[in-house]
């Protein structure tokens, strides 16, 4: 079902506002308008028409913005297409890293260089478990996803890990966890070793910025115990794509959890995970509101989504090898239309007719960004099209 409030009805509304009186990123303005203009005129669209009863719809164009709620659905199946090819004959397991939140203060002014520690500290720790002989004694691979919100949109910046629970030996032989299959490595020790990890980059990248971090902070995140979350292993291959789905392309918002668009206010579902999940509604000032969505835009060109060991591009020998060995063929790689992942994956024909549920709507025009609207008598007559 359509959603009945929108992102960028909050843009639309109140977003000119936000701009002008807050000091707000150049890249935080761009992205606005990038979801304000999805699948509007001001981004262009086509003219289709049903080859069967002639019925005729306008469609606009897509921002096709990272951050956009409307336009992750086609990525992410592609996305999860292609992580298909990479599965194991495994268990699976989904590992989070966060960083206490006194070190938010650091994410805000220097989002970039402390998510990059955030990504190396945790791949660095799960790897250094895995080459230990005491605990696997192989090469791992991992996928990391940055997530940086929580629920009521704070900042709250975490990588969920997908990781295989095995790897390869120096010999490229499949090794699998010596726990066979019921946990990864202890956590305790885990979270240690990241801790160790993050703050010795993050001293170095304060110390190379000329901003030392005080010593009552930097005494109170040595004594904190780093939470290392482990959920328990994945039940087969096809859960652990279904998962991945979850996190994937997720946002911080998605426009489902909207509720009400108002008075210069807006009101949005959340979970409260404190008090057994439940489902609340949180009200904030939309000015606030577009503040803390503000917290989550990545910085350009940020790759949110980082694949390591022999899940990486240059790692996938021996994955290639091993699912050789166990009779997995792989398919060769071709591009799939956007069109045909919407049908097979999300159970709509986008060129089905709405209208007489037969036909197929056929593009007859295409018309640039900006265009004056379309008149659909005035547009038979100078294509002369009988209806």
């Amino acid at each position: 079902m359509r959603p009945q409030f929108e992102m960028a009805q909050i843009i639309r509304d109140y977003g000119e506002n936000y701009t002008q009186n807050k000091e707000v990123l150049k890249h935080h303005i761009w992205v606005l308008n990038a979801l304000k203009m999805c699948r509007t005129s001001e981004l262009g669209g086509h003219l289709n028409r049903c080859d069967s009863c002639s019925h005729e719809r306008i469609s606009y164009n897509s921002c096709r913005n990272r951050h956009c709620p409307k336009c992750q659905n086609t990525n992410r199946e592609r996305w999860i297409l292609a992580r298909k090819e990479d599965l194991m004959d495994c268990s699976y397991f989904h590992v989070v890293f966060t960083i206490p939140q006194e070190l938010n203060v650091f994410c805000l002014k220097h989002p970039k260089e402390l998510y990059n520690i955030l990504f190396q500290s945790s791949r660095e720790t799960l790897f250094a478990f895995g080459k230990d002989p005491k605990q696997l004694g192989a090469q791992m691979g991992a996928i990391s996803v940055l997530h940086t919100w929580g629920q009521n949109l704070s900042l709250h910046p975490h990588v969920h890990m997908i990781v295989p629970g095995g790897g390869f030996t120096k010999e490229n032989e499949w090794k699998n966890c010596k726990s066979d299959g019921d946990f990864l490595f202890p956590i305790r020790a885990m979270a240690k070793v990241y801790r160790a990890k993050f703050m010795e980059k993050l001293i170095h990248f304060l110390k190379e910025n000329k901003t030392p971090i005080e010593l009552s902070l930097r005494r109170k995140l040595y004594d904190k115990n780093w939470v290392i979350y482990a959920k328990q292993p994945f039940k087969g291959p096809e859960a652990v794509v279904e998962y991945l789905g979850r996190y994937s392309h997720k946002i911080a918002i998605s426009n489902h959890r909207l509720r009400a668009i108002s008075d210069q206010k807006v009101s949005f579902y959340y979970k409260d995970y404190k008090h057994g999940s439940v489902t609340k509604t949180m009200t904030l000032e939309a000015d606030e509101f577009l503040r803390r969505f503000c917290m989550h835009i990545l910085p350009p060109k940020f790759v949110k989504m980082r694949h390591y060991g022999f899940l990486s591009n240059r790692g996938k020998e021996k994955l290639k090898i091993e699912q050789l060995k166990s009779g997995k063929i792989r398919t060769d790689k071709t591009k799939i239309d956007f069109k045909e992942i919407t049908k097979l994956n999300l159970g709509f024909d986008i060129d089905a007719c709405p209208c007489c549920k037969s036909g197929r709507m056929i593009t007859i025009l295409q018309f640039p960004a900006n265009a004056p609207p379309i008149k659909i008598n005035d547009l038979r007559k100078k294509l002369k099209i009988n209806k």
